[in-house]
């Protein structure tokens, strides 16, 4: 439990004691946008960094030179913990945004440092502020930041490590609209870190993988129709693989 309080009283210290960072933030972006992007950024990165050192959270950083470093990119992964957002905005290069659900707006502060990192929020209810949603993503892409999403739409609590929830069809819409390759992410290890054992936080190795580029454009007319089912299972043939390496 004690790693768990820690966690949780940083993380709420830093949204009250980061106002004055917020405000200052917001100044600065009326004058230069892309300053503020980077700013917030790497502000999460640290905080982020923290979080993941005082849960005693270690991460193994597997197949970096997949990732082009000329382009932004859809990052598509498997969700299992809370824990994947820091593990992704901590190991990705570049601008990064998430997709999230509506939801996270009604938190305070929270939800306003999620839009300086450029997340998107998805409301699942609602087609054209979904569509919006998806189109915000793809100016994103074009204009230089990456998108993470997961497709499988919620954290997935399967005991079957490999029984992926369906990935939602429209998920890489972002990827099919604006050109970019998707990076397929695999994690392993992130359940263990949290919610495997709630409400204690215990250390844990974490590895991600990310997987060769894959261009939409590039797929047979049959698997361009199920795109988010071909992606799936390459995601889980890396866990597949994955888990086998870590038995032998």
């Amino acid at each position: 439990m004690i790693r768990f309080i820690l966690v949780a009283l940083t993380l709420l210290s830093f949204l009250v004691l980061s106002i004055p960072i917020l405000l200052f933030e917001a100044v600065l972006g009326k004058f230069d946008q892309e300053a503020k992007k980077r700013q917030c950024l790497a502000i999460v990165q640290a905080m982020f960094r923290l979080l993941l050192w005082l849960s005693g959270t270690k991460v193994t950083v597997e197949g970096a030179e997949n990732i082009p470093k000329d382009r932004a990119v859809l990052f598509v992964g498997n969700h299992r913990s809370y824990f994947d957002v820091l593990i992704g905005y901590t190991t990705v290069p570049g601008l990064l945004g998430f997709v999230a659900k509506k939801e996270m707006l009604r938190y305070p502060l929270l939800n306003i440092w999620m839009m300086n990192v450029q997340c998107l929020f998805l409301d699942r209810k609602d087609v054209r502020a979904g569509l919006k949603a998806i189109l915000t993503g793809v100016e994103r892409v074009k204009a230089g930041t990456s998108i993470w999403i997961f497709p499988e739409g919620t954290r997935n609590e399967n005991e079957d490590f490999f029984d992926l929830l369906p990935f939602k069809e429209g998920s890489l819409k972002i990827a099919d609209k604006s050109g970019c390759p998707v990076i397929p992410v695999a994690m392993v290890g992130n359940a263990d870190i949290f919610e495997n054992h709630i409400p204690r936080i215990v250390p844990q190795k974490v590895t991600v993988r990310y997987g060769q580029p894959i261009y939409l454009k590039e797929l047979s007319k049959e698997q361009k129709k199920k795109s988010g089912a071909y992606v799936r299972d390459v995601i889980v043939e890396m866990l597949r693989q994955m888990q086998g390496e870590e038995t032998r």
